[in-house]
Protein backbone atom coordinates (compact mmCIF):
# COMPACT_ATOMS: atom_id res chain seq x y z
CA UNK A 1 0.00 0.00 0.00
CA UNK A 2 1.62 3.32 -0.60
CA UNK A 3 2.06 5.46 2.49
CA UNK A 4 0.20 8.60 2.02
CA UNK A 5 1.70 12.05 3.24
CA UNK A 6 -1.42 14.03 3.60
CA UNK A 7 -4.84 12.62 3.54
CA UNK A 8 -8.36 13.44 4.43
CA UNK A 9 -10.26 10.72 6.70
CA UNK A 10 -14.37 10.07 5.77
CA UNK A 11 -15.78 11.05 9.00
CA UNK A 12 -13.34 14.26 9.37
CA UNK A 13 -15.49 16.88 10.80
CA UNK A 14 -18.17 14.93 12.32
CA UNK A 15 -18.43 15.34 15.54
CA UNK A 16 -20.41 12.87 17.81
CA UNK A 17 -21.91 13.00 21.44
CA UNK A 18 -21.85 9.28 22.96
CA UNK A 19 -24.08 8.43 26.63
CA UNK A 20 -22.96 5.29 26.88
CA UNK A 21 -21.42 2.11 28.58
CA UNK A 22 -20.56 -1.62 28.52
CA UNK A 23 -19.98 -2.62 25.06
CA UNK A 24 -22.64 -1.95 21.82
CA UNK A 25 -22.46 1.94 21.98
CA UNK A 26 -18.91 2.11 22.79
CA UNK A 27 -17.98 -0.43 20.19
CA UNK A 28 -19.76 1.92 17.44
CA UNK A 29 -18.57 5.05 18.14
CA UNK A 30 -14.84 3.45 18.43
CA UNK A 31 -15.72 2.58 14.98
CA UNK A 32 -16.66 5.92 13.61
CA UNK A 33 -13.43 7.57 15.72
CA UNK A 34 -11.24 5.11 13.73
CA UNK A 35 -12.75 6.69 10.57
CA UNK A 36 -12.07 10.70 11.64
CA UNK A 37 -15.17 11.38 13.64
CA UNK A 38 -14.49 13.46 16.69
CA UNK A 39 -16.08 10.96 19.64
CA UNK A 40 -17.42 13.07 22.98
CA UNK A 41 -18.13 10.37 25.74
CA UNK A 42 -20.60 11.70 28.08
CA UNK A 43 -19.63 9.65 31.74
CA UNK A 44 -20.70 10.08 34.98
CA UNK A 45 -18.51 11.85 37.29
CA UNK A 46 -16.55 10.20 39.70
CA UNK A 47 -17.09 6.71 38.34
CA UNK A 48 -17.34 6.97 34.25
CA UNK A 49 -18.68 4.05 32.17
CA UNK A 50 -19.13 1.45 34.14
CA UNK A 51 -17.16 -1.06 31.91
CA UNK A 52 -13.90 0.79 33.06
CA UNK A 53 -13.92 -1.01 36.40
CA UNK A 54 -14.93 -4.85 34.96
CA UNK A 55 -11.17 -5.99 35.27
CA UNK A 56 -7.79 -4.51 35.54
CA UNK A 57 -5.45 -6.72 32.99
CA UNK A 58 -4.48 -4.15 30.67
CA UNK A 59 -1.49 -2.33 32.82
CA UNK A 60 -4.30 -1.84 35.77
CA UNK A 61 -6.88 -0.67 33.13
CA UNK A 62 -10.05 -2.65 31.88
CA UNK A 63 -9.56 -4.93 28.63
CA UNK A 64 -12.99 -4.28 27.46
CA UNK A 65 -13.01 -0.19 27.99
CA UNK A 66 -9.02 0.03 25.91
CA UNK A 67 -10.85 -2.36 23.29
CA UNK A 68 -13.79 0.18 22.36
CA UNK A 69 -12.86 3.56 23.74
CA UNK A 70 -9.47 4.71 21.86
CA UNK A 71 -9.62 8.03 20.14
CA UNK A 72 -12.44 9.90 22.21
CA UNK A 73 -12.55 12.42 24.47
CA UNK A 74 -14.22 12.29 27.71
CA UNK A 75 -16.15 14.81 29.27
CA UNK A 76 -17.42 14.03 33.00
CA UNK A 77 -21.33 15.74 33.12
CA UNK A 78 -24.16 14.82 35.73
CA UNK A 79 -26.90 14.69 32.65
CA UNK A 80 -29.45 14.77 35.55
CA UNK A 81 -28.45 18.43 36.64
CA UNK A 82 -30.44 21.37 34.54
CA UNK A 83 -27.02 23.06 34.37
CA UNK A 84 -25.82 19.90 32.76
CA UNK A 85 -28.27 19.82 30.57
CA UNK A 86 -27.34 23.57 29.28
CA UNK A 87 -23.85 22.42 28.38
CA UNK A 88 -25.27 19.37 26.47
CA UNK A 89 -27.59 20.68 24.57
CA UNK A 90 -24.64 23.50 23.47
CA UNK A 91 -22.67 20.21 22.54
CA UNK A 92 -25.48 18.59 20.61
CA UNK A 93 -25.92 21.81 18.85
CA UNK A 94 -22.64 21.47 17.49
CA UNK A 95 -23.02 17.73 16.70
CA UNK A 96 -23.93 15.82 13.99
CA UNK A 97 -24.68 12.64 15.81
CA UNK A 98 -26.13 11.79 19.48
CA UNK A 99 -25.39 7.97 20.32
CA UNK A 100 -27.08 6.45 23.52
CA UNK A 101 -27.26 2.42 25.33
CA UNK A 102 -28.84 4.02 28.43
CA UNK A 103 -31.45 1.88 30.76
CA UNK A 104 -34.53 1.49 28.76
CA UNK A 105 -36.30 4.68 28.69
CA UNK A 106 -33.36 6.36 30.50
CA UNK A 107 -32.87 9.10 27.12
CA UNK A 108 -36.58 9.57 26.86
CA UNK A 109 -36.57 10.78 30.84
CA UNK A 110 -33.92 12.42 30.04
CA UNK A 111 -35.55 14.42 27.06
CA UNK A 112 -33.16 13.22 25.02
CA UNK A 113 -35.66 11.39 22.70
CA UNK A 114 -35.54 12.12 18.67
CA UNK A 115 -38.97 13.72 19.04
CA UNK A 116 -37.93 16.19 21.60
CA UNK A 117 -34.59 16.39 20.21
CA UNK A 118 -35.49 17.24 16.11
CA UNK A 119 -37.34 20.69 16.82
CA UNK A 120 -34.28 22.04 18.27
CA UNK A 121 -31.28 20.33 15.95
CA UNK A 122 -33.06 19.11 12.74
CA UNK A 123 -29.80 18.01 11.45
CA UNK A 124 -29.00 15.80 14.45
CA UNK A 125 -28.93 11.79 13.58
CA UNK A 126 -29.98 9.67 17.07
CA UNK A 127 -29.09 6.43 17.17
CA UNK A 128 -30.53 4.66 20.11
CA UNK A 129 -29.18 0.82 20.99
CA UNK A 130 -31.48 -1.05 23.20
CA UNK A 131 -31.49 -4.62 24.21
CA UNK A 132 -35.13 -4.92 22.78
CA UNK A 133 -35.96 -2.05 21.03
CA UNK A 134 -37.91 1.26 21.89
CA UNK A 135 -41.56 -0.45 21.58
CA UNK A 136 -42.58 -4.02 22.24
CA UNK A 137 -43.46 -5.75 24.83
CA UNK A 138 -40.11 -6.60 25.77
CA UNK A 139 -38.85 -2.56 25.29
CA UNK A 140 -38.42 -1.92 29.39
CA UNK A 141 -36.81 -5.24 29.89
CA UNK A 142 -32.82 -5.30 30.94
CA UNK A 143 -30.54 -6.75 28.49
CA UNK A 144 -27.08 -8.09 28.72
CA UNK A 145 -25.40 -10.38 26.20
CA UNK A 146 -25.25 -13.02 27.64
CA UNK A 147 -29.33 -12.71 28.39
CA UNK A 148 -29.87 -11.58 24.92
CA UNK A 149 -27.47 -15.33 23.59
CA UNK A 150 -30.29 -16.80 25.06
CA UNK A 151 -33.42 -14.98 24.12
CA UNK A 152 -31.78 -15.09 21.05
CA UNK A 153 -31.46 -18.42 20.11
CA UNK A 154 -27.78 -18.40 20.17
CA UNK A 155 -27.10 -20.68 23.00
CA UNK A 156 -29.45 -23.16 21.48
CA UNK A 157 -26.75 -23.99 19.46
CA UNK A 158 -23.81 -23.97 20.83
CA UNK A 159 -21.88 -26.32 23.11
CA UNK A 160 -22.39 -30.38 23.42
CA UNK A 161 -25.68 -32.20 22.66
CA UNK A 162 -25.65 -33.02 26.35
CA UNK A 163 -29.24 -31.00 27.55
CA UNK A 164 -27.24 -29.03 30.14
CA UNK A 165 -24.31 -28.35 27.43
CA UNK A 166 -24.63 -25.46 25.63
CA UNK A 167 -22.18 -22.55 26.15
CA UNK A 168 -21.87 -18.72 25.91
CA UNK A 169 -20.07 -16.94 23.06
CA UNK A 170 -16.78 -16.37 24.70
CA UNK A 171 -17.00 -12.76 23.14
CA UNK A 172 -19.69 -10.15 23.57
CA UNK A 173 -21.33 -11.40 20.38
CA UNK A 174 -24.79 -9.33 20.68
CA UNK A 175 -22.78 -6.19 21.62
CA UNK A 176 -21.00 -6.20 18.81
CA UNK A 177 -23.85 -7.35 16.51
CA UNK A 178 -25.78 -4.38 18.04
CA UNK A 179 -22.91 -1.91 17.49
CA UNK A 180 -21.96 -2.78 13.85
CA UNK A 181 -25.28 -2.19 12.85
CA UNK A 182 -25.41 0.84 14.69
CA UNK A 183 -22.52 1.60 13.35
CA UNK A 184 -23.55 1.13 9.69
CA UNK A 185 -26.32 2.54 9.97
CA UNK A 186 -25.41 5.80 11.31
CA UNK A 187 -22.98 5.78 8.32
CA UNK A 188 -26.27 5.69 6.08
CA UNK A 189 -27.95 8.27 8.04
CA UNK A 190 -24.53 10.96 7.60
CA UNK A 191 -25.15 9.89 3.65
CA UNK A 192 -28.86 10.39 3.78
CA UNK A 193 -28.73 13.83 5.47
CA UNK A 194 -26.00 14.94 2.65
CA UNK A 195 -28.81 14.68 -0.07
CA UNK A 196 -32.17 15.69 2.57
CA UNK A 197 -30.23 18.11 5.43
CA UNK A 198 -32.54 16.31 7.27
CA UNK A 199 -31.23 14.18 10.46
CA UNK A 200 -32.77 10.96 11.32
CA UNK A 201 -33.83 8.01 13.71
CA UNK A 202 -31.94 4.82 14.83
CA UNK A 203 -33.24 2.45 16.51
CA UNK A 204 -31.06 -0.58 17.01
CA UNK A 205 -32.24 -3.56 18.78
CA UNK A 206 -29.39 -6.26 20.26
CA UNK A 207 -31.72 -9.02 19.73
CA UNK A 208 -32.87 -8.07 16.26
CA UNK A 209 -29.23 -7.70 15.16
CA UNK A 210 -28.29 -11.44 16.72
CA UNK A 211 -31.21 -13.26 15.50
CA UNK A 212 -29.87 -11.79 11.87
CA UNK A 213 -26.99 -13.41 12.40
CA UNK A 214 -28.99 -16.48 12.91
CA UNK A 215 -30.62 -16.85 10.08
CA UNK A 216 -29.10 -19.83 8.80
CA UNK A 217 -29.81 -21.86 11.87
CA UNK A 218 -33.59 -20.23 11.71
CA UNK A 219 -34.05 -21.33 7.79
CA UNK A 220 -32.47 -24.70 8.77
CA UNK A 221 -35.44 -25.02 11.03
CA UNK A 222 -38.10 -23.46 8.58
CA UNK A 223 -41.69 -24.76 9.38
CA UNK A 224 -40.90 -26.63 12.17
CA UNK A 225 -38.50 -28.71 11.01
CA UNK A 226 -35.58 -29.99 13.21
CA UNK A 227 -33.29 -27.69 14.17
CA UNK A 228 -29.09 -28.11 14.12
CA UNK A 229 -28.07 -29.90 17.03
CA UNK A 230 -25.39 -28.25 18.97
CA UNK A 231 -22.25 -30.31 18.11
CA UNK A 232 -19.33 -28.50 20.18
CA UNK A 233 -16.39 -26.95 17.89
CA UNK A 234 -17.80 -29.19 14.71
CA UNK A 235 -19.78 -27.61 12.37
CA UNK A 236 -23.11 -29.06 13.19
CA UNK A 237 -24.38 -29.66 9.84
CA UNK A 238 -21.47 -30.24 7.80
CA UNK A 239 -18.78 -32.99 8.53
CA UNK A 240 -15.55 -33.95 8.62
CA UNK A 241 -15.62 -29.82 9.74
CA UNK A 242 -14.07 -29.52 12.78
CA UNK A 243 -11.53 -30.25 15.76
CA UNK A 244 -9.72 -33.64 15.08
CA UNK A 245 -6.67 -34.46 18.05
CA UNK A 246 -2.95 -35.79 16.44
CA UNK A 247 -0.68 -38.00 17.98
CA UNK A 248 1.51 -35.33 19.68
CA UNK A 249 -1.69 -34.39 21.92
CA UNK A 250 -2.31 -31.03 19.96
CA UNK A 251 -5.60 -30.57 17.88
CA UNK A 252 -6.09 -29.58 13.96
CA UNK A 253 -9.25 -27.49 12.77
CA UNK A 254 -10.07 -29.09 9.22
CA UNK A 255 -13.51 -28.15 7.18
CA UNK A 256 -14.47 -30.32 4.42
CA UNK A 257 -17.20 -28.23 1.45
CA UNK A 258 -17.53 -30.55 -0.86
CA UNK A 259 -17.43 -33.94 -2.84
CA UNK A 260 -13.94 -33.02 -4.56
CA UNK A 261 -12.56 -32.15 -1.61
CA UNK A 262 -13.98 -35.32 0.29
CA UNK A 263 -12.31 -37.46 -2.34
CA UNK A 264 -9.06 -36.01 -1.88
CA UNK A 265 -9.03 -36.12 1.68
CA UNK A 266 -9.76 -39.77 1.50
CA UNK A 267 -6.92 -40.10 -0.89
CA UNK A 268 -4.12 -37.97 0.28
CA UNK A 269 -4.83 -36.85 4.10
CA UNK A 270 -6.23 -40.19 4.91
CA UNK A 271 -4.51 -42.27 2.19
CA UNK A 272 -8.08 -45.08 2.28
CA UNK A 273 -9.52 -43.93 -1.28
CA UNK A 274 -11.45 -46.71 -0.58
CA UNK A 275 -13.40 -44.74 1.63
CA UNK A 276 -14.62 -42.33 -0.44
CA UNK A 277 -17.35 -44.88 -2.24
CA UNK A 278 -18.14 -46.49 1.48
CA UNK A 279 -22.20 -45.67 1.41
CA UNK A 280 -21.85 -44.26 5.00
CA UNK A 281 -19.86 -41.67 3.77
CA UNK A 282 -21.49 -40.93 0.08
CA UNK A 283 -22.86 -37.26 0.31
CA UNK A 284 -22.39 -34.60 3.12
CA UNK A 285 -25.59 -35.96 4.79
CA UNK A 286 -24.91 -39.01 5.31
CA UNK A 287 -21.01 -38.35 6.84
CA UNK A 288 -22.83 -35.58 9.13
CA UNK A 289 -25.28 -38.79 10.02
CA UNK A 290 -22.46 -41.30 10.79
CA UNK A 291 -19.75 -38.48 11.75
CA UNK A 292 -19.11 -40.94 14.96
CA UNK A 293 -17.58 -43.40 13.12
CA UNK A 294 -15.59 -41.27 10.20
CA UNK A 295 -14.42 -39.45 13.14
CA UNK A 296 -13.14 -42.81 14.66
CA UNK A 297 -11.57 -43.58 11.47
CA UNK A 298 -9.85 -40.09 10.69
CA UNK A 299 -8.82 -39.99 14.65
CA UNK A 300 -6.78 -43.17 14.12
CA UNK A 301 -4.51 -42.22 11.07
CA UNK A 302 -4.26 -39.02 12.95
CA UNK A 303 -2.96 -40.80 16.37
CA UNK A 304 0.02 -41.78 14.10
CA UNK A 305 0.81 -38.21 13.20
CA UNK A 306 1.76 -35.28 14.67
CA UNK A 307 -0.37 -32.01 14.21
CA UNK A 308 2.36 -30.54 12.00
CA UNK A 309 2.56 -33.61 9.43
CA UNK A 310 -1.51 -33.80 9.20
CA UNK A 311 -1.54 -29.65 8.76
CA UNK A 312 1.22 -30.31 5.96
CA UNK A 313 -0.89 -33.37 4.40
CA UNK A 314 -4.24 -30.88 4.47
CA UNK A 315 -2.05 -27.98 2.73
CA UNK A 316 -0.49 -30.52 0.20
CA UNK A 317 -3.99 -31.32 -0.73
CA UNK A 318 -5.62 -27.97 -0.35
CA UNK A 319 -7.79 -29.01 2.16
CA UNK A 320 -8.90 -25.58 4.74
CA UNK A 321 -7.42 -26.22 7.85
CA UNK A 322 -6.12 -23.88 10.92
CA UNK A 323 -3.96 -24.16 14.51
CA UNK A 324 -6.49 -24.06 17.23
CA UNK A 325 -4.85 -20.76 18.98
CA UNK A 326 -5.16 -19.30 22.20
CA UNK A 327 -5.10 -15.78 22.91
CA UNK A 328 -1.41 -15.79 22.96
CA UNK A 329 -1.44 -17.80 19.75
CA UNK A 330 -3.39 -14.30 18.28
CA UNK A 331 -1.15 -12.45 20.03
CA UNK A 332 1.52 -13.87 18.29
CA UNK A 333 0.11 -14.87 14.72
CA UNK A 334 2.41 -14.46 11.76
CA UNK A 335 -0.01 -13.55 9.88
CA UNK A 336 -1.61 -10.35 11.68
CA UNK A 337 2.67 -9.79 11.90
CA UNK A 338 3.44 -9.77 8.29
CA UNK A 339 0.62 -7.70 7.49
CA UNK A 340 1.78 -5.41 10.13
CA UNK A 341 -1.75 -5.10 11.75
CA UNK A 342 -0.67 -4.18 14.77
CA UNK A 343 0.35 -0.46 16.15
CA UNK A 344 0.73 1.21 19.31
CA UNK A 345 -1.34 3.30 21.14
CA UNK A 346 -0.88 6.05 24.50
CA UNK A 347 -3.61 5.11 27.71
CA UNK A 348 -3.37 6.37 31.03
CA UNK A 349 -1.34 3.43 32.06
CA UNK A 350 1.44 4.34 29.55
CA UNK A 351 1.82 2.75 25.84
CA UNK A 352 -0.10 -0.30 24.51
CA UNK A 353 -0.56 -2.33 21.63
CA UNK A 354 -3.32 -2.05 19.81
CA UNK A 355 -4.78 -3.93 16.60
CA UNK A 356 -5.66 -2.11 13.51
CA UNK A 357 -9.14 -2.12 12.51
CA UNK A 358 -10.32 -4.42 9.52
CA UNK A 359 -10.53 -3.13 6.37
CA UNK A 360 -7.59 -1.60 4.99
CA UNK A 361 -7.66 2.01 2.45
CA UNK A 362 -5.53 3.40 -0.10
CA UNK A 363 -7.04 7.06 1.11
CA UNK A 364 -6.27 7.20 4.62
CA UNK A 365 -5.36 5.68 7.48
CA UNK A 366 -7.37 5.16 10.69
CA UNK A 367 -6.92 7.56 13.81
CA UNK A 368 -5.30 5.64 16.26
CA UNK A 369 -5.16 8.21 19.14
CA UNK A 370 -5.05 7.42 23.24
CA UNK A 371 -7.63 5.69 25.52
CA UNK A 372 -8.94 8.64 27.77
CA UNK A 373 -8.86 9.50 31.33
CA UNK A 374 -12.34 9.68 33.01
CA UNK A 375 -12.84 13.42 32.80
CA UNK A 376 -9.86 13.87 30.66
CA UNK A 377 -11.15 16.30 27.98
CA UNK A 378 -13.46 18.03 30.56
CA UNK A 379 -12.01 21.56 30.91
CA UNK A 380 -11.23 21.84 27.08
CA UNK A 381 -14.44 20.66 25.85
CA UNK A 382 -15.66 23.63 28.54
CA UNK A 383 -13.50 26.21 27.09
CA UNK A 384 -14.84 25.38 23.70
CA UNK A 385 -17.98 26.56 24.89
CA UNK A 386 -16.88 29.77 26.35
CA UNK A 387 -16.56 28.25 29.86
CA UNK A 388 -14.45 30.41 32.15
CA UNK A 389 -12.08 29.19 34.45
CA UNK A 390 -14.24 29.89 37.47
CA UNK A 391 -17.03 28.85 35.83
CA UNK A 392 -15.58 25.21 35.61
CA UNK A 393 -13.98 25.31 39.00
CA UNK A 394 -17.40 25.88 40.13
CA UNK A 395 -18.63 22.67 38.08
CA UNK A 396 -16.23 20.68 39.79
CA UNK A 397 -17.19 22.15 43.02
CA UNK A 398 -21.07 20.94 42.69
CA UNK A 399 -20.22 17.61 41.08
CA UNK A 400 -21.73 18.90 37.56
CA UNK A 401 -18.55 17.63 36.10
Amino acid sequence: MTALSTFQRPLDGVTVVSLEHAIAAPFCTRQLADMGARVIKVERPGVGDFARGYDARVNGLSSHFVWTNRSKESLTLDVKNDEARTILDSLLGQADVLVQNLAPGAATRLGLSFDTLHADFPGLIVCDISGYGEDGPYHDKKAYDLLIQSEGGFLSTTGTPDPQGMAKAGCSVADIAAGMYAFSNILSALLLRGRTGVGSHIDVSMLESLVEWMGYPMYYAFDGAEPPPRAGASHSTIYPYGPFPTGDDKTVMLGLQNEREWQAFCEKVLQQPELAGDTRFSTNARRSEHRDELRALIVRVFGGMTAEEVLARLDETQIANANVNDMHGVWAHPQLKARQRWTRIDSPAGEIPALLPPGQSSAYAPRMQPVPALGEHSEMILAELDYGRDDIQRLKDNRII
